[in-house]
C-alpha cells in the first residue's frame, strides 16, 4: 500500500512538474508574440543575452519602429521612443539607420525582425537587398529557416516559431530563395543583390543590409554612385506608401547610402541608431562579449586607422586631401600589350618597402599586372626583384639607384644572367634628383585618368592598396615607395610623350 501512495506521489509530483513547465512555456510564447526581445532570446538564447544591453535596445528600437512608437511633436524636435502607440498630434518615423560596429549582431536580428513581422502579418511584403546576391540569398535563407524551423527530438519543451505564430507558414513548394511567399499570399519577400533586379509588386518594408562591402568599395567614387543610382532608382521604386524603410551598413564614406542621405533633403526624416565599439566618456565597451577591450586595443594598434575608425567609431575615410580621389579598374586586360614594363623603387631605409610595379603598356596606358611591396632586406629582395621580372616577363625596366639602387640593379641583372639565363630584360639605372612629391602630383591626373588596376587589387596587395589610397597632396605622409614608384611608371610612359611636344613646340 506505501510503494502505491508513492507512486502515486511521484506520478503527481511529475504531473505537477510538467504542468508548470506548460505554463511557463505558455508565457514564454505570449511574451515572444509580443516582444520581438523576447522572441529573439528564444531563437537563440546564447547570443541574445539579458546582460548584452545594446543588444536589447537595437531589437526594441526596431520593434518601435514597426510599431509607429519613434515620434516627434514637431518638426523642430528630436526624434523619440515611446511607450504607446495611440498618440495625438505627432510625426511618425518610418525611416530607421543603422550604423553599428561588425560581428555584434545587425543583420543576424534584421533576419529575425523580418520572421516575427510576417508572424505578426501575414500580408506584409518585405523587399531586402544587399551588396551582391549571394549575401541577399544568404539573408532570405536564414529567414525562412527561422519560419520554418521544426521542433527538436530531443527537447518536445523547445519553442520554434510555429509554436509563437501558428498561422505563418511558408508556402508549400515555394523554394525560391530569390522570391517567396507564405501560405495563402501571392508574394511576401524578394531578395536582391545590388544590381538585381526587383521587378514586381511593391514592399511595406525595405531593407538595405551592408551594400558597402569593405574598404575597396568606399574608397571608389563610381562603386558608390553605382549603389546609390541603384537604391534611388530601382530599389525604391518598390516602396509603398507609407513603407518601413531601414538602412544598415557600416559608414564608411560621405557618399555612401547614409551619407548621402543624412546630407540630403530628407536626412532629418530618419532616426539615427548609431553606436561605437568604445565609448572614451564613459570607458566602456559597446558589448564585450562581442568584442573585448583587449580586441579592440590590438585592432587599433594593428588594423588600418581609417579603416579601425570606419569600422569601430562610425567615423568616414573621406580625406579632401587624398591625392587619388578616384582609380580605373579592369577585368579584362586589352589583348597584346605594346610592351611590358616595371619601375622599381628600393628601400631607402631600414623601414621603407621595396616597390615594383609591373604593367603592359598599350595606346599610352597602363595595365597594372603585378607588385612586389615589401620591406625585406637585399639580401632577399634581389633574387626576388630577378624572379618576378622573369615570371610577368618584363622588356624594360628602370630601378632608382639612389641609396644603393646602382648595385641592386647590377645584383638583378647578375642573378637574371645566372640563373635563369636570359638578358631579354632590359634594364637601366639612374639617380632620382627631382623633388618627390612634385613628381607624385605632376603624374597624378595621368594616373587616375589612363592607369588600370585589377580589380580585386586591393586584394593582391593590400599595403600597396592602403599606401596608395590614403597618400595626402599636402598632408604629411608616412611612406612615399608605393606612389613614388608608380610615378615612375607613369613617367615612363610619358617622358616620351613630351620630349616630342617639345620637340614639335620648336
Amino acid at each position: 500500500m506505501k510503494r502505491i501512495l508513492f507512486l502515486i506521489s511521484f506520478i503527481i509530483l511529475i504531473m505537477n512538474a510538467l504542468a508548470f513547465a506548460f505554463n511557463i512555456n505558455d508565457l514564454r510564447i505570449e511574451l515572444a508574440r509580443r516582444d520581438f526581445w523576447e522572441f529573439c532570446k528564444i531563437n537563440s538564447p546564447e547570443f541574445y543575452r539579458e546582460d548584452r544591453v545594446f543588444l536589447r535596445e537595437y531589437c526594441q528600437t526596431l520593434q518601435a519602429l514597426y510599431e509607429g512608437r519613434i515620434v516627434k511633436f514637431s518638426p523642430e524636435d528630436p526624434w523619440q521612443i515611446v511607450d504607446q502607440k495611440a498618440l495625438q498630434d505627432h510625426i511618425k518615423c518610418t525611416r530607421l539607420m543603422i550604423n553599428v560596429p561588425p560581428r555584434h549582431g545587425k543583420s543576424r536580428t534584421l533576419v529575425l525582425f523580418t520572421s516575427w513581422v510576417f508572424g505578426h502579418d501575414n500580408e506584409s511584403r518585405v523587399i531586402t537587398c544587399s551588396y551582391n546576391d549571394e549575401e541577399a540569398k544568404d539573408f532570405s535563407k536564414y529567414t525562412r529557416d527561422t519560419i520554418m524551423e521544426e521542433k527538436s527530438d530531443v527537447d518536445a519543451n523547445d519553442i520554434v516559431f510555429s509554436d509563437i505564430f501558428p498561422g505563418t507558414k511558408v508556402k508549400h513548394g515555394d523554394a525560391g530563395f530569390g522570391k517567396w511567399a507564405l501560405d495563402g499570399q501571392f508574394f511576401n519577400y524578394k531578395g536582391a543583390g545590388i544590381g538585381g533586379a526587383v521587378t514586381g509588386k511593391g514592399g511595406k518594408i525595405l531593407i538595405v543590409d551592408d551594400p558597402v562591402k569593405g574598404d575597396e568599395i568606399a574608397y571608389s567614387e563610381t562603386a558608390l554612385n553605382k549603389i546609390w543610382k541603384w537604391y534611388t532608382g530601382t530599389f525604391l521604386s518598390r516602396r509603398e506608401e507609407g513603407a518601413i524603410e531601414i538602412m544598415n551598413h557600416t559608414r564608411w564614406s560621405d557618399l555612401d547610402p547614409c551619407g548621402r542621405i543624412l546630407a540630403g533633403p530628407d536626412g532629418h526624416s530618419w532616426y539615427v541608431f548609431k553606436r561605437e565599439a568604445y565609448d572614451s566618456v564613459s570607458n566602456m565597451m559597446l558589448c564585450p562579449d562581442l568584442l573585448s577591450r583587449e580586441s579592440y586595443e590590438y585592432l587599433k594598434r594593428n588594423a588600418d586607422r581609417a579603416i579601425f575608425m570606419a569600422n569601430y567609431h562610425q567615423v568616414t575615410i573621406d580625406d579632401k586631401d587624398r591625392l587619388y580621389r578616384e582609380l580605373k579598374t579592369y577585368s579584362d586586360i586589352p589583348g597584346e600589350f605594346e610592351r611590358i614594363i616595371s619601375y622599381t623603387d628600393t628601400a631607402d631605409e631600414g623601414d621603407d618597402y621595396l616597390c615594383s610595379i609591373v604593367a603592359g603598356e598599350y595606346r599610352k596606358e597602363l595595365w597594372i599586372l603585378d607588385v612586389l611591396y615589401t620591406k625585406a632586406g637585399m639580401e632577399v629582395t634581389e633574387p626576388q626583384t630577378a624572379e618576378f621580372f622573369v615570371q610577368n616577363d618584363v622588356r624594360h625596366s628602370k630601378i632608382e639607384s639612389n641609396n644603393g639602387g646602382r648595385g641592386f640593379a647590377r645584383a638583378v641583372e647578375r642573378i637574371l644572367w645566372e640563373e635563369y639565363g636570359t638578358r631579354r630584360v632590359h634594364i637601366t639605372w639612374f639617380h632620382q634628383t627631382k623633388n618627390k612629391l612634385a613628381r607624385i602630383l605632376t603624374e597624378s591626373n595621368y594616373i587616375m585618368q589612363h592607369v588600370y588596376f585589377p580589380h580585386n587589387w586591393h586584394e593582391r596587395w593590400p599595403e600597396f592598396f592602403k599606401d596608395i589610397m590614403r597618400f595626402k597632396k599636402e598632408s604629411k605622409n608616412v611612406y612615399f615607395d608605393a606612389p613614388d614608384a608608380l610615378t615612375g611608371l607613369a613617367e615612363m610612359v610619358n617622358q616620351g610623350v613630351r620630349e616630342m611636344q617639345a620637340h614639335r613646340a620648336t
